[in-house]
């Protein structure tokens, strides 16, 4: 029984060391300014910041446990692991449909005539018409007034 969680911890944190997180947004970056009208706005869900591990790492554990239930010797086993990546695939989907956020794409007409989208934070009101910056840098953009 050891050696099945020691299995599981493993399997867990393995599938949970996949996911990355977001380096702080341009701390320290040079950034690009241009400017545009807003032409359009459409209210789009956010992907995952990742690095939540809990829903990973829980379904990892309730997977295995499922998993060690079926068959006996080398069955229950390999159910085990079998229950374990599949707990934490679905442990993370999970989660992430739990923390998932709403946001913003917006698309820009630059200056210049080129469109732009751009996928953000829902955490500023724009409308249809605005006068906008679009701050570039090498990690990411954002629109702001």
């Amino acid at each position: 029984m050891a050696r099945l969680a020691a299995v599981l911890i493993f399997a867990g944190a393995l599938i949970a060391g996949c996911a990355s997180s977001k380096p702080d947004r341009n701390a320290g970056e040079e950034l690009e300014v241009r400017t545009g009208v807003v032409e359009e706005l459409r209210r789009v869900p956010l992907p995952s910041a990742g690095g939540g591990y809990i829903g990973t790492i829980g379904g990892a554990g309730a997977g295995g446990i499922a998993g060690s239930t079926v068959g006996s010797g080398r069955g229950s086993q390999a159910a085990s692991v079998a229950g374990a990546v599949a707990g934490s695939v679905a442990g993370r989907a999970l989660e992430n449909s739990m923390t998932s956020k709403e946001g913003l794409e917006i698309a820009v007409r630059l200056d210049g005539g080129r469109l732009i989208h751009v996928l953000q934070p829902d955490s500023e009101a724009f409308k249809v018409g605005d006068r906008v910056r679009v701050l570039s840098g090498e990690k990411s953009t954002r629109v702001t007034h």
